[in-house]
């Protein structure tokens, strides 16, 4: 081993040491199940809130209407260049009438879209108010842009109350970043309050992460906002299309001289190679049909309600308001230990440790499906009552 790749091993063995050490897992998807070494696991970490992503009739459907440019397996090009297939434009016109705004524009991944679009439309006179439990591809936004920032406490509308009061004639412009159900603790953001908070600042701008929320809340399947009656008053509204739709990239909602802006301005839009158009068609059926979706949503709520129940009768109590269910093990070691303990007993579930969540609290994060039943979940009971056995 040279010096170099020495430095580096010393870095993994205290990870390692610390109960922190990632490794990539060995697992097959097969619909609700997780396939790891041959055994069959009820798979409660996925993104796949809705269930779409093993619908396989659902696919035959869309595979069987699938034709000319649409069936493309790249763009090979950025939109700017060749890359602006038209199944881009209807996509974001679908998304935009939706929401009933005046345009929206779509991204390779989230992470693009957080990490691109508040360098953008910042600059050292703008002050950005982030609660402190925000993304990580928010805060690596927030990073890359000259603007000045100060994470408010974890939902404490007060404090950031405080803050807009006391800086809201120093910065031209400020915005407000929340996520609308935050992904490690499954909470809700006050979006209600935080558009009345704009209202009163006339100089805020609000910037809303509804990765977790898309086509799971609200009666069309649009978020948080939807279900609040705030979509209007958000001036970027974003979400994903790889989580409860079963596909791949980002949208934002926003003004059109906002979108002329972004795509202008937004390095992370202007120096990618386009999402291929194959895929923007399938996220284009899957958005068609959101309304459709309808009865996986309230399964999706009678399952966390359920769920919910089983940790507190086990002894774990949590905050989540959504499909996300927390149980705060603590350290990384025992949370490690408790994961492998819920998979012995046939549950694929993760140790979430630092530094995606706060030194202290790492955790098991329980994330349904729709495509999952309430027996399913009988028999993590008996293995919760005593986690620390």
């Amino acid at each position: 081993m040279n010096e170099t790749d020495k430095t580096y091993w010393q870095t993994l063995k205290q990870l390692e040491d610390d109960g922190c050490l990632r490794a990539l897992p060995e697992m097959v998807h097969s619909g609700k199940w997780a396939i790891v070494g041959g055994k069959r696991l009820l798979n409660l970490s996925s993104n796949d809130y809705l269930g779409l992503a093993s619908d396989t009739d659902l696919q035959g459907s869309f595979l069987t209407g699938l034709s000319g440019e649409e069936a493309l397996l790249s763009s090979s090009s950025s939109r700017l260049l060749t890359g602006n297939f038209a199944v881009y434009r209807e996509l974001e016109a679908m998304i935009a009438e939706r929401y009933g705004a005046e345009a929206a524009l779509t991204f390779g991944s989230g992470y693009h879209m957080n990490a691109g679009i508040l360098p953008a439309v910042t600059d050292s006179n703008t002050l950005i108010l982030a609660d402190k439990l925000v993304h990580a591809s928010l805060i690596d936004g927030i990073r890359l842009s000259v603007a000045r920032c100060i994470r408010y406490r974890h939902g404490d509308i007060s404090q950031l109350e405080l803050l807009l009061q006391k800086y809201h004639a120093v910065f031209p412009r400020i915005i407000i970043v929340t996520e609308s159900i935050f992904s490690m603790d499954g909470d809700l953001s006050p979006l209600m309050r935080l558009a009345e908070l704009k209202r009163k600042f006339p100089q805020t701008m609000l910037y809303v992460d509804e990765a977790h929320a898309v086509g799971v809340r609200g009666e069309h399947g649009l978020g948080v906002a939807e279900e609040q009656d705030c979509i209007k008053d958000i001036d970027f509204l974003c979400g994903t299309f790889g989580k409860a739709l079963a596909s791949v990239g980002a949208f934002v909602v926003c003004s059109k001289v906002m979108r002329d802006y972004l795509i202008n301005k937004m390095r992370t839009f202007i120096f990618t190679t386009a999402l291929p158009p194959a895929n923007v068609s399938w996220t284009k059926y899957v958005w068609s049909r959101m309304d459709d979706w309808a009865d996986r949503r309230a399964h999706l709520r009678d399952l966390s309600v359920r769920l919910k129940q089983i940790l507190k009768e086990a002894g774990c109590h949590d905050d989540s308001q959504s499909h996300i269910l927390p149980m705060v093990i603590g350290k990384s070691p025992e949370a490690v230990r408790v994961a492998e303990k819920l998979q012995a007993g046939g549950f694929y579930v993760l140790p979430v440790r630092p530094p995606t969540v706060p030194a202290g609290t790492a955790r098991i994060r329980f994330s349904l499906s729709a495509g999952i039943t309430m027996n399913d979940l009988e028999g993590l009971q008996c293995l919760l009552q005593d986690k620390k056995e």
